[in-house]
């Protein structure tokens, strides 16, 4: 598969994310316990990555799959980064209001900039580095609300502490998608091999995570086990396998593309899922989120597009030979 109709399928799953998250939601709470959709999600996306690797291991040659303890040891460590992110990001709405939140998300596309650069050792050129900037000015010119509202200065009045946890939270989630790409290039495994990997530590963190809950509620909704399913609807199906082919999409593109599209996929995505909102929650659109979109559209086109595209290359100067030709023959032909 083209690494675009990955990005573009990770655009609507990521876009679509939000809005069955909303559609699942009865009276505006949630019937079930939200702590099961990701480990549910993770089980999925364990399931089919131990299928897929199951049929490659069927054909000859045999992938490559690398066992030894060395390799596998690095496999938790996204988990971990993305479990202390998630805790810098609850101590984060501590200070600022939700609005001011997700405008300071967007620092993450910088961030995954830098991270990218300095890790990985890829270069980027000036152009694709405007772009990058361009993405992070087009998503958060679409969420600022407009100054007729009484939160438009909210984002200049919160504490210094929010500040850096949200410049915090934006370095923990592009060095997890960093690390990640750094797994998956790591070797020439087998792809479903290391999701397999990756997918079995992520299990684990999402079961210590419910046994947790179970200790810190004191075991009055019943032990994990016997509420994983509560309150589960069709539409909460649906948010489960969505966010499960989604992480399934992105670890193909850690191991074929890299993190710049990722981030351009979600980006896209959080434009798209703005756009539904209009037809789906009677969501107002605003003159912000149309200059957004067409200023992420010009990142992209920046960032992807061949240079010879983006910049006029100036004309040299120099005759024609033919004209020079012509220009001799009647010179001597007047001596």
């Amino acid at each position: 598969m083209q690494w675009y109709i990955v990005a573009s399928l990770l655009t609507i799953f990521t876009s679509s994310q939000g809005i069955l998250t909303t559609l699942s939601q009865s009276n505006g709470k949630y019937k079930y316990d939200y702590a099961t959709v990701p480990f549910l999600a993770e089980v999925f996306k364990l399931l089919v990555s131990s299928c897929l690797l199951w049929r490659e291991c069927q054909k000859s040659p045999l992938p490559k799959m690398t066992t030894d303890w060395k390799t596998i040891r690095l496999f938790p460590i996204p988990s971990i980064i993305y479990l202390i992110h998630n805790n810098v990001q609850f101590a984060t709405l501590i200070y600022v209001d939700t609005s001011t939140y997700q405008i300071m998300g967007n620092l993450k596309i910088v961030t995954t900039g830098i991270l990218f650069r300095l890790f990985l050792r890829k270069k980027l050129s000036n152009l694709q580095w405007m772009a990058i900037v361009l993405l992070a000015v087009g998503t958060t010119t679409s969420q600022v609300k407009g100054c007729g509202e009484a939160s438009c200065d909210s984002l200049f009045s919160a504490p210094i502490q929010g500040y850096m946890l949200g410049i915090l939270s934006a370095c923990l989630s592009a060095l997890a998608g960093i690390y990640t790409e750094f797994l998956m290039k790591k070797n020439n495994d087998s792809l479903y091999w290391q999701n397999v990997q990756l997918y079995t530590f992520g299990v684990i963190f999402n079961l210590a995570r419910l046994v947790l809950d179970d200790f810190r509620g004191g075991f009055e909704k019943g032990p994990w086990w016997q509420r994983l399913f509560n309150g589960y609807t069709i539409t909460t199906w649906m948010v489960v396998l969505n966010l499960g082919c989604s992480g399934l999409l992105v670890s193909w593109l850690m191991k074929y593309a890299d993190n710049i599209v990722k981030v351009y996929s979600t980006s896209m995505a959080m434009l798209l899922t703005m756009v539904l909102s209009v037809f789906l929650f009677s969501f107002r659109p605003t003159l912000q989120l149309f200059l957004g979109i067409i200023v992420c559209m010009m990142s992209l086109h920046m960032y992807f597009a061949p240079p010879g595209m983006l910049v006029d290359q100036p004309s040299t100067g120099k005759a024609d030979p033919e004209s020079l030709v012509d220009v001799s023959i009647e010179r001597r032909t007047d001596s």
